[in-house]
């Protein structure tokens, strides 16, 4: 894949009235790169998230995504601009089963104007539901409820719906939060696999579990980006040996 920038952020503030829960923040993504963007407790990692993914409009900068400013753009036209997200608190119909999940996720990007079509395209799409289902290791979940789900499966499903609009770039906020300890693995594992395909994004505070998995993290602490490098970089770093290191 290219080293070029798939996601830029240009001089980004916000503000909540009169607190600065951002502060000039600059830096840019490149495409195939997995980047974890780390920082303790009331760093302003879900904020800046929430920037990115077009959950809150920067109070000031923009936000750029291969070359185009989505900073304005609304939420439901992420997933057609080739923009993923996965969520801390899991987003999934916890009355249909897990399979009927992925289905809808993949009707909502293939159906969005076609009242009529050929039942073909609906066994289509249960394959490709199932193929989603077998890549996130919930192949022999496919028919229980995903309200009865373990909270790990859970997620991992969530996954499953996000790659249905097959996305250029996935966002995932904490993806292992709340998780127990094998959960996590699993999860980690997914990332891994998923990172050989596509530009992947997510917000972590657990600065250990990111440091042998992602190519480049940035630390944020109090709103500013306090340092971005490898993780050796970043271990080596002593304002972020100060503020952070150590406290996971």
């Amino acid at each position: 894949m290219s080293a070029a920038p798939i996601l830029e952020v240009q001089s980004v503030s916000r503000y909540f009235g009169k607190f600065q829960a951002l502060h000039n923040i600059t830096t840019s993504f490149r495409a195939g790169e997995l980047t974890a963007i780390i920082g303790p407790n009331g760093a302003g990692k879900s904020t800046f998230f929430n920037v990115i993914s077009g959950g809150i409009a920067p109070s000031n900068g923009k936000v750029q995504f291969e070359g185009r400013d989505i900073s304005a753009l609304a939420q439901h036209d992420y997933a057609r601009a080739g923009i993923a997200k996965s969520f801390q608190i899991t987003n999934v119909f916890k009355h249909l089963s897990a399979h009927e999940n992925v289905r809808v996720a993949l009707q909502m990007q293939t159906s969005r104007y076609q009242i009529l079509r050929a039942r073909r395209t609906y066994i289509d799409l249960s394959d490709r539901a199932n193929a989603l289902l077998e890549r996130v290791g919930l192949a022999d979940s496919r028919n229980k409820l995903a309200g009865d789900l373990a909270h790990g499966q859970q997620r991992s499903l969530e996954v499953a719906m996000a790659l249905a609009c097959e996305p250029k770039l996935l966002l995932m906020d904490e993806p292992t939060a709340g998780m127990s300890p094998q959960e996590t693995v699993v999860m980690m594992d997914l990332i891994a696999r998923m990172a050989a395909e596509r530009t992947i994004i997510l917000v972590e505070h657990k600065m250990k579990l990111v440091m042998g998995l992602c190519k480049r993290l940035l630390v944020l602490h109090h709103g500013e980006l306090l340092a971005e490098g490898s993780p050796d970089d970043i271990r080596s770093n002593a304002e972020v040996k100060r503020v952070y290191l150590g406290q996971n």
